[in-house]
């Protein structure tokens, strides 16, 4: 382990945060909380403080390999939300340090569980930060801080491979930090976009940007505490929008701006698509009865749909009192996800499309063992390591998936409420169903069961290995 680089790449991420911190600040200067203001700027000043001293320490080499990469991700999403946790505790909004780091990392890794029975009375650099955590995690603390600084030496891609979500990532030019500005050129201008259409819709400003935050991050923390439910149709198909429109693949975007049309529109793009229409359909007809119009029906389906699939997290309705197939269908959804390569989470659109074609290779195999089958994706043929990386992902998913439901279990709250808690927060959703359902929260857990769905959500963000390989011995030994 080049445990020196790591160590760096640490100062580097905390001077970022401490920079971040300042924006909050801003807006609780702009509406006059001197307490809040100075909280976020003593945090904003240790954190930067930390982060130059560690930055100055000289690595012998600059190399390093997937080991760093998983280590340097892993403990930077730890560091970050440890210090992003700071403001709540101290101001007194959330006094309980595991709530504090629990709402922090939900925040940062875009699940946006919450254990707040209400927020509208937090104060507004609160609600920013809290919102504003999810446009952080989004895109990938790493993959911001690749754009900004030319590191030299090492294979850079390995940062990006161990923070990005799906089953491979690619380089869209020859440059590690061309391909975070770009990803990051996207993301920030698809999220001004929000804000204009909110704006339009009537939103304040305020409101705007911390819709657009959750939206882009797919993270779902509101600043209401019915969501989305009092805001007009408009509102709620503009946001309906853009949470689709976030689950997409970046890399289409990119190669829809080269005009690149039948690469952007891949398999897995149309097969995102495809899931979200059939699920709409289905749904729209099962809760027709419940609002007797179709226009409404068809709102309220695709805003859970598109809230769900992309592990936003949005409610506009309590959707826990649908019928049951439609909350079947929103709990499959949960695990689906979005695409890889997106703000979202959930297994991946991509996974599942591989995991069944491997599947359909199989039995053709087993029918006739002489035919030779090859898995494509969009033509190309799939290697080995893709395959089997997928397999192995799947296997650590659910077996993360089952450890964890039987620890939480010892709360004694009944298995809907378990099932979904562990839905919600391995696959970044946010609210589950029962006591964790849209109008519910998160906080009548105990502090063990917190700690057990704060690592969830972190597992779920980095897709599961970064985290895991913290625990492995062979990890921390020098080379």
């Amino acid at each position: 382990m080049n445990y020196a680089i790591v160590f760096r790449l640490l100062g580097y991420v905390m001077l970022i945060e401490g920079a971040l911190l300042l924006l909050p600040a801003a807006a609780s200067w702009i509406y006059g909380e001197w307490f809040v203001l100075g909280v976020f700027l003593i945090t904003a000043a240790v954190s930067a403080a930390i982060g130059y001293a560690l930055r100055g320490i000289k690595p012998q080499s600059k190399v390093f390999y997937m080991r760093e990469g998983f280590a340097a991700t892993s403990l930077s999403w730890i560091v970050i939300s440890i210090v992003g946790a700071v403001p709540f505790v101290v101001t007194g909004c959330i006094p309980n340090p595991v709530d504090a780091l629990f709402e922090t990392v939900s925040g940062f890794t875009t699940t946006g569980a919450s254990i707040l029975p209400g927020v509208e009375d937090l104060p507004k650099g609160i609600l920013f930060w809290r919102s504003f955590t999810h446009w952080i995690g989004g895109m990938g603390v790493l993959v911001f801080l690749l754009s900004l600084l030319p590191l030299t030496g090492g294979s850079h891609v390995n940062l990006m491979k161990a923070e990005s979500p799906g089953p491979q990532v690619d380089k869209l030019v020859p440059k590690v930090q061309s391909t975070a500005k770009i990803l990051y050129g996207i993301y920030f201008a698809l999220t001004v976009l929000e804000v204009v259409f909110l704006l339009l819709g009537g939103m304040p400003l305020f409101e705007s940007m911390l819709t657009a935050f959750g939206t882009a991050g797919t993270g779902g923390f509101g600043f209401k505490n019915d969501s989305f439910t009092s805001f007009s149709p408009y509102i709620q198909w503009v946001v309906t929008i853009f949470m689709i429109l976030f689950g997409v693949n970046f890399n289409a975007y990119f190669l829809l701006l080269l005009r690149k049309f039948n690469r952007a529109i891949s398999e897995e793009v149309r097969g995102y698509f495809a899931i979200i229409l059939v699920a709409i359909g289905i749904i729209t007809a099962n809760i027709y009865s419940l609002y007797n119009s179709f226009g409404e029906a068809v709102r309220q389906a695709a805003f859970q749909v598109g809230s769900i699939i992309t592990t936003t997290g949005f409610s506009s309705c309590d959707f826990d009192l649908w019928p049951t197939l439609s909350k079947e269908i929103l709990v499959v959804l949960m695990f689906i996800g979005a695409c890889a390569g997106s703000t979202g989470g959930g297994i991946k659109v991509s996974r599942l499309l591989i995991l069944g074609k491997t599947l359909g290779k199989e039995l053709k195999q087993a029918l006739h063992p002489q035919v030779v089958a090859p898995v494509r994706m969009d033509g190309k043929l799939l290697n080995h390591e893709t395959i089997r990386t997928t397999n192995v992902f799947m296997g650590a998913y659910f077996f993360i998936f089952v450890v964890s439901f039987l620890l939480i279990s010892l709360d004694g709250f009944d298995m809907v409420t378990n099932f979904t808690a562990i839905a919600a927060t391995l696959n970044n959703i946010g609210p589950g169903l029962a006591q964790v359902g849209p109008m519910m929260n998160f906080g009548s857990f105990t502090n063990p069961a917190k700690l057990v769905m704060i690592f969830d959500m972190l597992a779920g963000r980095l897709e599961i290995f970064p985290m895991l390989v913290l625990f492995l011995p062979d990890t921390w030994r020098r080379f």
